[in-house]
């Protein structure tokens, strides 16, 4: 039975073994999946943007096309020895897990099979598939424990060549862990707060991570995503009443831009409407919030999105150089990007 328990997962991606040309990457931590999965498709040493090396695939269009996986994986490989067959948003699928038990029971030579994968219980058809084969892997992925936000920490913390005092550490603790991709944003953010300084302190990560009201800054990007000049200075007034800090309203929407780019990059793709985008979107819109990400992704073409993306990090800077008008710039270029979304594309 090839599978390893979640400590180990880890250890096994560092040096993955060969013999193994199915690997099953799943769990309930999708951040934590996907970036699993990257490490393992770096690993293979194949360039990753060569649609001629690597073949990604969408498990929903598998399931439709029953067969076509086992083809792939067939086809002899063009311009290198070998291929990566790399498929995302596995679940229950009930065509794609017989065509995986099929590759896993008789693997091709010239091609490795990765799969990404949400929650699976123990006897989900895809997950059984390849834990009963030889030839295939199955990695489980959960929420990080103390020890893994840890070292997660001190990973980002050493790339950005900063120091964490203790009392921030366990500050920042305890805003982390539930999913890894998250906890990376949620670091990320701190960071950026913290550009000039060498070491993080405790009053740094209440100010980006603190207990300030996640609704007013959900208020305050749907507003702008909106164009709801009215809507946005409630939220504002809202969340300055609650002790907020303007950063975290600039964190917010910076995350929601991005978000915004890469739905929008997948409609341009695959030729979706703004609702399906949405829909599919990983991790999950809350659905209080889809109407404004749905009008967004129509009022803001891609360009748009870089350009609002550029200015709410040149008033990150702005208000890291004059904290006095933080929450001047930060309101300033929120109503300038709420009154852009109303303006018509041609």
């Amino acid at each position: 039975m090839a599978q390893k328990k979640a400590s180990e997962v880890d250890r096994w991606l560092a040096r993955p073994e060969p013999a193994f040309r199915l690997v099953l990457i799943y769990g309930p931590d999708r951040g934590l999946v996907s970036e699993r999965a990257r490490a393992f498709a770096a690993k293979t040493g194949l360039p990753l943007d060569d649609p001629f090396a690597v073949v990604r695939l969408d498990a929903n269009e598998l399931d439709q096309q029953p067969g076509r996986l086992e083809n792939e994986a067939r086809t002899v490989p063009m311009f290198a020895d070998w291929r990566l067959i790399w498929i995302s948003n596995a679940g229950a699928q009930k065509a794609l897990a017989a065509d995986v038990k099929r590759i896993a029971d008789e693997p091709p030579p010239d091609a490795v099979i990765l799969i990404e994968a949400g929650e699976l219980k123990k006897n989900a058809a895809l997950r059984t598939a390849v834990e009963g084969a030889a030839a295939a892997m199955a990695l489980p992925c959960y929420a990080d424990d103390a020890k893994a936000v840890d070292l997660l920490i001190d990973e980002e913390m050493s790339k950005a060549g900063m120091a964490i005092g203790l009392d921030a550490r366990h500050a920042l603790k305890a805003s982390l862990g539930g999913d890894r991709l998250a906890s990376r944003g949620e670091i990320a953010k701190l960071l950026l707060y913290c550009l000039g300084k060498e070491q993080v302190e405790l009053e740094d990560v209440l100010a980006t991570t603190g207990d300030v009201s996640a609704s007013s800054n959900d208020e305050a990007v749907d507003a702008v995503l909106l164009g709801q000049a009215a809507g946005l200075d409630l939220a504002l007034s809202r969340h300055a009443a609650a002790g907020g800090h303007p950063f975290q309203l600039l964190a917010a929407a910076i995350r929601q831009f991005q978000s915004l780019q890469a739905m929008r990059e997948t409609m341009e793709r695959k030729g979706q409407s703004a609702a399906a985008a949405v829909a599919s979107a990983r991790p999950p819109v809350f659905f209080a919030r889809k109407r404004a990400v749905e009008g967004a992704l129509e009022r803001f073409d891609g360009k748009a999105m870089a350009r609002a993306l550029d200015r709410l990090r040149d008033a990150v800077l702005q208000t890291r150089r004059r904290p006095d008008l933080a929450g001047s710039v930060t309101g300033r270029i929120l109503l300038a990007l709420a009154l852009e979304g109303r303006r018509p594309r041609g």
